[in-house]
């Protein structure tokens, strides 16, 4: 029982930091940029400063960074510093994480467009709302730091980022980075497995309270977010419950709450999250009806939770092989080198504290340039720290627009990923492997939602007759994983002919239908 609880948490950890790992480096990048590029004085300006514009800009920024509520808090750490106030502060906190140009595409492409777009101006009004009236309620919680040393042009200023990723990363940042996780591990001792499979129902009108509760403590990516609103919309769950576990699930985690209490006291970061919540759930009750409009038929269950969830029953043989087996499974390639990158720089950061506890470095690196330096001629000429800055932002939201491409391969690299996990999932499914089976089959309906998405972003659309022939394959893998629960060796049999010819099916329509 014991080893189940750990490893189960464990599982749930190395999932949750691996899914984060690229968006975390983001956030440090970003912070770093604006410490040794931006500079404090333009990073006012560009967030509107303390004028009533600051709050639409926090949100519009946020809305543009691929960063989570995880890789946020380096960059909220540099907004203080650079002296903004609190409410513009804490709205980009939240709005970084909701959407950025990878998840907003998946969720419009996966679920409704009309709620999506709906719950992205619900979080401009939660955000324009709470932030001026928190700023109202505390006003002067502006705390401007003197801007750190200015780092000459050439090889410094590159290295000028390397040194502060490295040490923030092995700071305070880091601290509250693990109190964010520390959420995902406390749900998945509470909760048992499924937990969670028959409470979103859209007749149950606590269903959007219960979530707020669930998604306060809890940490989502903005993908992980966008895919669960994803099922939730096939399964006909609340809407209301979905727009609060984008609010909090993906916009705030416990880290966020650590950081704010730190720097603003525990009243103000009460009054904070009571906002919040009061907004968020009177927003969710409001828009339940209105967007029910774009729902599918309610089913009486969905697996979109069970990520929040202990993953593993009570009697499991090998807890530890199983944690392992599923979390090698899962993660991506582009989470398992962006994983090594932080590897990297808190290994870089661990030597920089041992070596040079005074900050040494940076005190050569802030060395005054030769007046030479503004003297050279061709094409060695100096670039302004704000331009190279703004560049390395702006590549930054680029990256994540072309990221998209290969994020969301053509259809004929889909199916072939998509021919390997079905083959897995079938081949266990029959052998009565549960949790192999289970793996395999999560895989196989992701690659679905990612065909979907590669093939809006080629070809500019996705029919509804195209979105349908996906839609059928995954009830029918969900049915299969249900009946793989339950050992029936028939039913088993049956569905799985029965998804071989819907995949059959779907492989036509998307290549020679389209």
């Amino acid at each position: 029982m014991i080893n189940t609880f750990f490893w189960g948490s464990l599982l749930r950890l190395g999932e949750s930091l691996f899914q984060a790992a690229p968006t975390i480096l983001v956030g440090f990048l970003v912070a770093a940029v604006i410490r040794r590029f931006l500079g404090y004085e333009l990073t006012n300006r560009v967030f509107g400063g303390s004028s009533r514009r600051g709050l639409l800009q926090a949100w519009i920024i946020g809305m543009l960074l691929p960063v989570c509520s995880l890789g946020a808090i380096p960059v909220i750490r540099e907004l203080r510093r650079a002296g903004l106030p609190g409410g513009t502060i804490l709205a980009f906190a939240l709005a970084g994480p909701l959407f950025n140009p990878l998840s907003l595409l998946y969720g419009l492409t996966l679920s409704q467009p009309q709620a999506i777009l709906g719950f992205a101006l619900c979080s401009l009004i939660v955000v324009t709302f709470v932030g001026a009236a928190w700023d109202r309620m505390f006003p002067g919680t502006a705390s401007p730091e003197p801007a750190p040393g200015a780092v000459p042009y050439g090889y410094k200023r590159l290295l000028s980022l390397f040194i502060y990723v490295s040490r923030e990363i092995v700071g305070v940042s880091a601290r509250d980075v693990l109190a964010g996780l520390s959420g995902i591990v406390l749900l998945a001792l509470i909760l048992p497995p499924g937990g969670l499979q028959n409470a979103m129902g859209q007749d149950n009108p606590l269903a959007p309270l219960l979530m707020t509760l669930v998604a306060m403590p809890a940490y989502a990516t903005p993908m992980l977010a966008m895919s669960q609103l994803g099922m939730m919309f096939q399964h006909g769950n609340s809407i209301g419950a979905a727009f609060a576990l984008l609010s909090f699930g993906a916009g705030m985690n416990l880290g966020t709450v650590t950081w704010m209490r730190r720097n603003y006291g525990t009243r103000p970061s009460l009054v904070w999250m009571g906002l919040l919540a009061m907004v968020v759930v009177l927003l969710a009750y409001g828009i339940e009806r209105p967007l029910r409009a774009y729902e599918s038929a309610a089913a009486d269950h969905t697996h979109a939770f069970d990520i929040y969830c202990r993953p593993f029953e009570f009697g499991i043989s090998d807890p530890m092989g199983a944690a392992w087996s599923r979390l090698r499974q899962n993660r991506g390639v582009h989470e398992l080198y962006a994983m090594f990158a932080l590897v990297g720089f808190v290994v870089s950061g661990v030597l920089l504290r041992a070596i040079d506890p005074k900050n040494r470095i940076e005190a050569w690196l802030e060395t005054a340039a030769p007046a030479t330096d503004s003297l050279r001629r061709g094409i060695d000429f100096v670039v302004p720290n704000a331009v190279v800055g703004g560049a390395i932002v702006l590549g930054i939201v680029g990256a994540s627009v072309v990221g998209c491409f290969a994020y969301y391969p053509p259809p004929g690299e889909v199916f072939e990923e998509m021919r390997i996990a079905r083959a897995e999932a079938m081949a266990a499914a029959l052998a009565g492997d549960r949790q192999h089976a289970e793996q395999w089959i999560d895989i196989l309906d992701d690659w679905t939602r990612k065909l979907q998405v590669g093939v809006y972003l080629r070809h500019g659309h996705l029919s509804e007759y195209h979105r349908m022939k996906a839609h059928v394959l995954r009830e029918k893998l969900e049915q299969l994983e249900h009946e793989v629960a339950e050992g029936d060796e028939a039913a088993i049999k049956k569905l799985i002919y029965e998804i071989g010819q819907c995949y059959q099916r779907m492989h036509f329509a998307y290549f020679e239908d389209l």
